[in-house]
């Protein structure tokens, strides 16, 4: 009798000893699953066993703190760039940097919460991040741009000034020169601002922060020999921000807008986020195989 309660007391504590174990692993199991693919994240010893993880490859996330309308946040640009970057990043083994919140938004600084930086001081910025980076080995670089057109004049500066002096690889993914295809399979008209294409993918990856009721339309009226949509097809000036005249116009007509978000869903969201997501990755994927 002895010896049968202390067998059932010593299988129970055995049984609680496996589940506890068990759940131990679960745990690891998801903390390794999960594990952040944001720098910001981790410890040093993380990073740098990540970057190596990484084949020394890192996503820099671009955007903007400028007006998008009476329905998109401030962030629109920086958040558009983030969710890009780590589900690129995700998919392709990645790392990502902190996002840079600021951009060359003088056009917007009709409306108020709108911060811009001058292009010089952005591009000094840039290139000092990813120098940064560079010491630690990281030689591959994608600049996600999400603050579409307008920010790519001085990135291409940091690019270039990168190639040449440290040595290292720098791609720039626009989402505008980059879903040119997708575009025009959901008849979206061209690009402009907080139009159905921002609204769309916002709407999509972050529905709470959207207020699509108070979205006003303002068409893109057509113009000689200019447009700032990289698919238009047809002869074009190239791109110059607005004058704080023309943007007060645009203000008085539809809070900030040029474009047509009425025609913007959740589910063209979708598609526009993951054709972004895949052309990302292969972006990486070749910049890797190149290396």
């Amino acid at each position: 009798m002895v010896f049968e309660d202390w067998k059932r007391g010593h299988d129970a504590e055995m049984g609680r000893k496996d589940n506890f174990e068990m759940a131990s692993i679960h745990c690891k199991e998801e903390t390794i699953m999960e594990e952040s693919v944001w720098l910001q994240d981790l410890t040093w010893e993380d990073a740098r066993r990540r970057i190596t993880d990484a084949q020394n490859t890192i996503i820099v996330p671009v955007g903007s703190t400028e007006q998008h309308g009476y329905h998109l946040p401030l962030g629109s640009d920086t958040y558009v760039a983030i969710t890009l970057a780590e589900d690129g990043a995700r998919n392709a083994g990645v790392l990502v940097a902190p996002p840079l919140w600021f951009g060359w938004s003088p056009h917007h600084m009709v409306l108020p919460g709108t911060i811009t930086v001058r292009p010089e001081i952005l591009s000094e910025l840039l290139y000092d991040i990813i120098a940064s980076l560079r010491k630690h080995g990281i030689d591959k670089f994608v600049l996600v741009n999400g603050h579409r057109i307008v920010n790519v004049t001085w990135m291409q500066i940091a690019a270039e000034r990168v190639k040449r002096q440290l040595g290292a690889q720098v791609v720039i993914f626009d989402p505008a020169y980059m879903s040119k295809s997708i575009t025009r399979k959901l008849h979206w008209g061209p690009v402009g601002h907080a139009e159905e294409i921002e609204s769309s993918h916002m709407w999509y990856r972050y529905p709470d922060r959207v207020k699509m009721e108070r979205a006003v339309d303002n068409p893109h009226p057509p113009k000689v020999l200019y447009s700032v949509d990289p698919q238009y097809p047809d002869d074009t000036l190239c791109y110059v921000p607005s004058s704080p005249a023309e943007m007060a116009a645009s203000v008085e007509v539809a809070g900030g807008t040029a474009g047509e978000p009425s025609k913007a869903s959740m589910e063209g969201g979708r598609q526009y986020h993951d054709h972004l997501v895949d052309r990302l990755v292969t972006v990486i994927q070749t910049l890797q195989q190149a290396s």
